[in-house]
């Protein structure tokens, strides 16, 4: 855990880079990083002084919502300030947040939540005097902002008047309504293409474009961007029961709602709900980048009143950001199979684009020197597209001094040659150091287990240049074992019929024999199913080059749904099977002559094929490791997250989130008796 003064000095830190970010975006219109970057060192910040609450102070980013206003723009002062929203990211920031107001109010929260998808927009409030509109102004700091009548004006869905005489509120002549200016995702790219053609700077993304448009000091430029507005409150005392009350409200005056709502009785379904739009957000036509959640009962929420910037009743859940920060702790150095060292960060763990990351692949020196990367770094780390993790920037304005210059090592980490650099590329002086240990793998008893080729003939084999790599192991000539000193006709025939012999080998066994990092032989078994049943293939042969296809096709994402893979293996084969130098090793596996059999377990066919099981709460007839094992037996998959590709939830006693998932995407529930009965 972090100390005291540590933190202090991080803090400070922390609120200046913070500042200087918002600053930019808010009063400049510009960016140097992500939204989601920007977020991630809130959210540092935010856990931190909740760690040391004597570290807040009023100048915090914490205790403030938004920019300052432009001065192009005349001031809107407001009486009631526009707050923002806290963030949380993972179930144990929700169950913290519960927490908070269960500790404030000295009980449990009463009448459930009120839980909607949080577009990604601008926020602008809208005041009616006498049912007409008078007034729309940005949110700003919160308290003063900036007004944009005119080009809120030009938006279709924002009514000019409103018959407000249902309204419960005491003065129904001045109505004030809060939403969110946002552009659609087919909209954004039509203004980007224009603006491409006319030689134009374009947007990131559609809330930037949003928020540049809206502050236009010609509203005809607005006005031909089509503009979007949801609302989703009143910026007053309504006087109505609940949040859900208030949306029903603003439809009937006239206003686009966000359909998409829902009343949760708890957080667990809550969360639940936010998780099936984790799923379906790219079927909107516009973008989200979370959901909110708050108390619903409106008495209640008033009540639990505001914490710094924000309600304490409400917060926004937000999506795993594709991009984050982190810490590098350290740099490792591995070496290829032809002795190219590489750089790879050590980071603390974060979540990424629904993905835990830890590692990153640095590809070499020049990289370290062009992100001006040391030991020690707080760094933004993307996963853009969901592929291999990519560090991006480094805050160098929250260094420490304790920060660490990385140096390539002068001595291979294998055999101690020397390290030479070939252009770009820093290599072991002795490229056979390396492959000896992938070689002499390859041949191992757990993996195409070749007798004869131990550890002395692989060493000798390789310095004779009779083999330069795996595969050429079965093309060896007899004729050229035979010449060397030692070896003679009858042992070298020996060899080279036991190679013949071990060219068909298990598919378990050839994924092992592939090295691939932090993947062992039960993961290779694990891998070995999946393919098989994916691939449709049953007692038989696979080609080798079918599985290239198979595991290039895979996102981390669903390698970290494979039961018992976490994120460093998901991460290390998804490289893998993307690095050409080792694709070209089983293309040339495969042209070699070798085959794989699929057979046993790895071919699946049993009663269960195909079918994917998640296991929730307790089993009290057989334990939850047999009931995996017996369900694989059969040739079911088990699975650690419900998704629409789940055939059978199997909820035991006191089920937990994943139950509540299975029922919002319509999953097959069922007991543990009906479970052993398909076990026979």
């Amino acid at each position: 855990m972090i100390k005291k003064e540590e933190a202090r000095q991080r803090v400070e830190k922390l609120k200046k880079l913070i500042d200087y970010h918002r600053r930019l975006y808010h009063v400049y219109d510009r960016q140097e990083i992500s939204e989601a970057a920007l977020d991630s060192l809130k959210k540092e910040l935010f856990d931190l002084e909740q760690r040391y609450p004597e570290l807040i102070t009023p100048d915090s980013p914490t205790q403030r919502v938004g920019g300052e206003p432009r001065k192009e723009f005349k001031k809107v002062r407001r009486e009631n300030p526009m707050l923002s929203l806290e963030d949380a990211f993972t179930e144990g920031d929700m169950k913290d947040w519960e927490e908070r107001m269960e500790n404030y109010l000295g009980g449990k929260v009463a009448g459930g939540y009120f839980a909607e998808l949080k577009m990604d927009g601008l926020a602008v409030e809208l005041t009616y005097e006498g049912g007409v509109l008078a007034q729309g102004a940005t949110r700003g700091d919160g308290v003063v902002g900036e007004e944009i009548t005119g080009n809120l004006k030009t938006i279709e869905a924002i009514p000019l008047g409103i018959t407000n005489d249902q309204l419960p509120m005491t003065n129904r002549k001045r109505v004030v309504v809060r939403g969110e200016v946002y552009l659609t995702k087919k909209e954004f790219e039509r203004i980007n293409k224009q603006l491409k053609k006319e030689g134009k700077k374009t947007y990131a993304n559609p809330r930037n474009l949003a928020a540049g448009s809206l502050r236009q000091l010609n509203p005809k430029i607005t006005a031909g961007r089509k503009l979007s507005f949801y609302a989703y409150g009143f910026g007053e005392e309504t006087g109505m029961k609940n949040h859900a009350e208030e949306h029903k409200a603003l439809r009937d005056l006239g206003f686009s709602v966000e359909l998409h709502e829902k009343h949760c009785a708890t957080i667990k379904e809550a969360m639940a709900w936010r998780e099936k739009w984790v799923k379906e957000r790219e079927k909107l036509n516009y973008e989200i980048d979370g959901v909110v959640i708050r108390v619903d009962d409106n008495k209640l929420f008033g009540r639990l009143g505001v914490v710094g910037k924000a309600p304490r009743g409400a917060i926004a859940y937000k999506f795993s950001p594709r991009e984050k920060t982190t810490i590098v702790k350290e740099i490792k150095v591995q070496v290829g199979r032809t002795g190219v060292l590489t750089p790879v960060a050590i980071m603390e763990p974060v979540k990424v684009g629904g993905v835990t990351v830890s590692r990153a692949t640095l590809h070499n020196e020049d990289e370290i020197r062009r992100l001006g990367l040391k030991i020690g770094d707080t760094v933004i780390v993307s996963r853009a597209g969901d592929v291999i993790p990519k560090i991006t920037k480094v805050m160098a304005e929250l260094r420490t001094g304790r920060e660490k210059e990385f140096k390539m090592p002068e001595r291979c980490p294998i055999g101690e040659s020397r390290v030479v650099k070939v252009g770009g590329l820093h290599k072991c002086e002795d490229t056979r150091v390396a492959m000896k240990e992938s070689v002499r793998f390859f041949v191992s008893r757990a993996a195409f287990d070749i007798r004869g080729l131990g550890k002395k003939n692989v060493e000798r084999f390789l310095k004779e240049g009779i083999i330069g790599d795996q595969a050429d192991i079965f093309t060896i000539s007899e004729k050229k074992i035979a010449e060397l000193d030692g070896f003679g006709e009858v042992s070298a025939k020996k060899i080279t019929e036991e190679i013949e012999r071990k060219k068909v080998v298990t598919l378990p066994r050839f994924i092992l024999s592939l090295g691939i990092l932090h993947v062992g032989e039960e993961t290779a078994q694990l891998l070995a199913e999946r393919a098989a049943r994916e691939l449709k293939v049953k007692n038989g042969k696979l080609k080798v080059g079918e599985l290239t296809g198979f595991f290039q096709k895979m996102t981390i994402e669903e390698l970290q749904a494979i039961q018992d893979i976490g994120p460093k293996v998901a991460e290390s084969i998804y490289e893998w099977w993307h690095e050409r130098e080792n694709v070209k090793l089983v293309e040339k596996l495969e042209r070699n002559g070798v085959a794989i059999e699929v057979s046993g377990a790895a071919a699946g066919g049993g009663k269960l094929d195909g079918k994917t099981f998640v296991l929730t709460g307790s089993l009290t007839g057989i334990t939850r490791e047999e009931a995996k094992a017996r369900i694989r037996e059969k040739g079911g998959d088990i699975s650690s997250s419900v998704s629409k590709n789940t055939n059978y939830v199997v909820a035991g006693e006191e089920p937990g989130s994943k139950y509540e998932k299975a029922k919002e995407l319509g999953v097959k529930i069922i007991g543990e008796k009906e479970l052993l009965k398909m076990l026979g």
